[in-house]
């Protein structure tokens, strides 16, 4: 497996862990800006993740 390879996975598990935190923080806590925090957190992870992926 390429170092690449690794990291995106690693990202991608980041990502999955960070949307579960924020569905959860959705739907429990309700407090708008630990949500959009959380979650525009992740989808930075995720846009990083896609930025790997087309450049190798």
């Amino acid at each position: 497996m390429r170092p690449v390879d690794k990291a995106r996975y690693i990202l991608n598990i980041l990502f999955l862990i960070g949307a579960v935190a924020t569905l959860i923080v959705y739907l429990t806590s309700g407090k708008c800006p630990t949500f959009i925090y959380i979650g525009f957190t992740t989808l930075a992870i995720k846009v990083f993740e896609f930025i790997l992926r087309f450049i190798n």
